[in-house]
Formats: structure tokens, C-alpha cells, sequence
């Protein structure tokens, strides 16, 4: 009985968390897979039927709340779209998002995550708060700074919710995944970020050292050399190619000759009468 009781618990609730998490494709995508991993475990480890059903929810239900956890975008000052709302972006950048926040020296109201994550829900794809989160998060080696609202990987997920098609919230996303040794889903950002990629050199440039990461040295070499063909010179992109064998200049772009120049070419080459 107890057996029967435990595996009718686990096939009543196990739907629940998909349920919850429906309006947040990408943030369920992000977390099933570690979840239902860990549901199986339970199963395989556990013996008795109801403890099955009732501690792999437990386990689950972590993850059934992860929209929960990462909050709705609404946000009494925005949200705003970084790319396209500029003139919204003093309120911010003068009184929480300062220079000393963004190189993580002090904060300008409170903790640093503070202002970063005032920031971040006011504009969620605000590239430059994106990156000083990581950063910060991997300074102080938290997963969620004091001041933050949410984890460093919510922000994430906020920005790709907010601006699904943003390539560089895409690329910052990939680069935190690459830190943590998850490069199947940093990939699957990459791909998405390129598909998007607009005459951005600074983008090009990151994706280049994204993939380099990677080790797809062919990807991140057309990067480079779009980088560069767009004015973007910093010189580290092409030096890690160089150490690792893999640069190549770009060919030379094909020029058609001036077509009154080649009419009298062509002409000169006739046989005279």
C-alpha cells in the first residue's frame, strides 16, 4: 500500500512544475534537465515507494519555483530595453550603476549588488550590469551577492526572457556557462547570439574569445576577422589565435576594375585592322 500510495503521489505531482513554469520556456529549459535528473536519482537510490513520490517532489519543487525565484520583469521604474530606451538610462547610471559599482570598488547606495540589481531590473539587458554580476559573483564567490535580489544565473535568464533575440546578453550568458564547464547550453546561446549578431565589432570581438573558450577556433577566427573589418583592433582576440596556431589574415577583398579602365583594355588587346 504504502508503495502503491508513494508512486500515485509522484505521477499527481510531477506535471505540477511544467505547469508553473509555462509562461518561462527558456528559464524551464534552463533548470529540467538538472531536476529531472534528480528525480530519477531519488528513484534509483530510494526504495520505498513513498518516499520516492514525496522526496524527489521535495526536490523538484525547487525547480517548480525557479520562475518564482527569479521574479517577474515588472519593475516600478521599466523595464526598459538598453538598446532602445538610451534616454532612460541617467537615473541609473548616475545614482546606482557608477563607474566605482561597475569596476566593483563600492557601492553608491549600499552593497554593490545593490545597485547592480536596481540596475539590472530597471534595464534587464543592460550589457555592462550583466557582466559586473558575473564578475561579482565570482569575486566574492556567491552565487548571489549581498544586495541581489536574485542569483547571478536569474539575471541571466531575466535579460534572454526580456530580449529573447539580445546577442550580447546571449554571448555574457554563454561566457558565464563556459566558466562553469556547460558548454553544450553556452553553444546553444552562441548560435542564438550569432544569428542576431548586428555590425557590432565589441560583439564580434567577444564572441571570437567565447569560442575560443570553446575550442572552435574556426568560429572564433570569423569572428576575429569580422571584429577587425568593423574597427574593432584590441589585439587579444588575434594574439590567442596566433598561440594557438589557428590565425589566418583575411583575403584580400576582390576590387572590380573601373569599368572605362577596362573597356580601353579590352580594346587594346583587339587586333588592328
Amino acid at each position: 500500500m504504502q508503495y502503491g500510495a508513494g508512486r500515485h503521489h509522484w505521477r499527481m505531482h510531477r506535471q505540477l512544475p511544467r505547469r508553473r513554469a509555462a509562461a518561462e520556456p527558456n528559464l524551464w529549459q534552463s533548470c529540467s534537465r538538472e531536476a529531472w535528473t534528480k528525480g530519477r536519482l531519488m528513484i534509483k537510490v530510494k526504495g520505498n515507494g513513498l518516499s520516492i513520490g514525496m522526496v524527489s517532489w521535495a526536490m523538484l519543487s525547487g525547480y517548480a519555483h525557479a520562475y518564482d525565484v527569479c521574479g517577474s520583469l515588472q519593475n516600478a521604474y521599466g523595464p526598459f530595453d538598453y538598446w532602445v530606451d538610451k534616454n532612460m538610462l541617467g537615473v541609473v547610471e548616475d545614482h546606482h550603476f557608477t563607474p566605482e559599482v561597475e569596476s566593483l570598488v563600492r557601492g553608491k547606495s549600499g552593497y554593490i549588488g545593490g545597485d547592480i540589481d536596481y540596475t539590472l531590473r530597471a534595464f534587464p539587458n543592460h550589457p555592462r550590469a550583466l557582466l559586473a554580476m558575473v564578475r561579482l559573483g565570482e569575486k566574492i564567490r556567491s552565487e548571489r551577492p549581498g544586495g541581489a535580489n536574485y542569483s547571478v544565473r536569474c539575471y541571466l535568464d531575466r535579460a534572454i526572457r526580456f530580449r529573447p533575440n539580445d546577442s550580447m546578453a546571449r554571448m555574457i550568458y554563454s561566457f558565464y556557462l563556459v566558466k562553469r564547464k556547460k558548454n553544450a547550453e553556452a553553444l546553444e546561446h552562441l548560435e542564438v547570439a550569432t544569428q542576431h549578431a548586428t555590425e557590432s565589432g565589441n560583439l564580434h570581438y567577444n564572441l571570437g574569445l567565447v569560442y575560443i573558450d570553446l575550442g572552435k577556433y574556426d568560429r572564433a577566427l570569423q569572428h576575429a576577422q569580422e571584429a577587425y573589418r568593423l574597427g574593432f583592433n584590441l589585439p587579444g582576440l588575434r594574439a590567442k589565435l596566433e598561440k594557438a596556431g589557428k590565425w589566418q589574415d583575411p583575403p584580400a577583398a576582390k576590387t572590380e576594375p573601373d569599368k572605362e579602365q577596362g573597356a580601353e583594355s579590352a580594346a587594346g588587346d583587339l587586333p588592328q585592322q
